[in-house]
C-alpha cells in the first residue's frame, strides 16, 4: 500500500503556505515563479546554502524567509 503524503504548513516570509510532506527547500523554489539561481534562503534563521537545497527537508511550522535578487539600472 503506497503511503499517503500529508500537506502541512510552514511560514513564507510571514505567511501561512501549504507544502507537501517530505518536500525539499528546493522543491519550494522550484514551485515558485522566482529564479532558483537568483534565490537566498533562510530557514529559522540560518541560511541554506544552495548546494543544500535539494537535502534540506521542510518539517511542519518551518520559518522560511527568501529574497530574490532583482537586477536593473546602468553600471
Amino acid at each position: 500500500m503506497p503511503e499517503k503524503t500529508t500537506d502541512f504548513e510552514i511560514k513564507l516570509n510571514g505567511e501561512a503556505h501549504q507544502v507537501e510532506a517530505e518536500s525539499t527547500v528546493l522543491d519550494l523554489v522550484s514551485s515558485l515563479p522566482i529564479d532558483p539561481i537568483a534565490v537566498a534562503v533562510e530557514r529559522n534563521k540560518r541560511i541554506v546554502p544552495r548546494s543544500l537545497h535539494a537535502e534540506t527537508t521542510l518539517k511542519p511550522g518551518d520559518e522560511i524567509e527568501m529574497v530574490t535578487i532583482v537586477g536593473g539600472g546602468r553600471i
